[in-house]
């Protein structure tokens, strides 16, 4: 990264590169971690993708079941790649759609007790790879690099930069 800096400010002076430094090493971190879990996550039979929206289905407690359209806006996604998604997951026995017991237009996506078990193991085993790589930090500048990025995410979204 530094090198990266060096060669910026000497070819471009004018350019301010704290941004640049700043920008570089939060991308670089993620394709660390984004490789990391995807290695760990291939050992369940998951990929980032699918495991993202089961995770949003486990995390949405008893009975575990969202819409599709809660689904995608909550991982950011278009709805033909949720869709997507859902076909491959139900597909393998992960997700049951369930007509909406309100609206019998819409349905639900239910995780089914095999899916439950397979994004427990998946959230044990994600969260014990990132919890390794994040030994380098001792606890203090972990909780303070993490108070940092959310201070930082919270400041760029509630401002509407982003």
């Amino acid at each position: 990264m530094a090198d990266l800096a060096e060669q910026w400010a000497e070819q471009r002076p004018e350019l301010g590169i704290a941004a640049l430094e700043v920008a570089a090493r939060v991308f670089r971190l993620q394709r660390i971690l984004s490789r990391t879990a995807a290695k760990r996550l291939s050992e369940v039979e998951l990929n980032e993708g699918e495991f993202s929206v089961l995770s949003a289905l486990r995390r949405s407690g008893p009975p575990f079941e969202l819409t599709p359209t809660e689904l995608h806006r909550s991982l950011l996604l278009s709805s033909g790649a949720m869709t997507h998604r859902l076909d491959r997951l139900e597909q393998a026995g992960h997700i049951t759609r369930i007509p909406d017991a309100t609206d019998r237009r819409k349905v639900r996506v239910r995780l089914t007790p095999t899916g439950r078990d397979l994004v427990d193991r998946a959230i044990s085993a994600y969260a014990d790879t990132l919890t390794q790589l994040l030994t380098v930090l001792d606890d203090e500048e972990r909780d303070g690099l993490s108070l940092q990025l959310c201070a930082l995410l919270g400041r760029l979204e509630s401002d509407g930069r982003v």
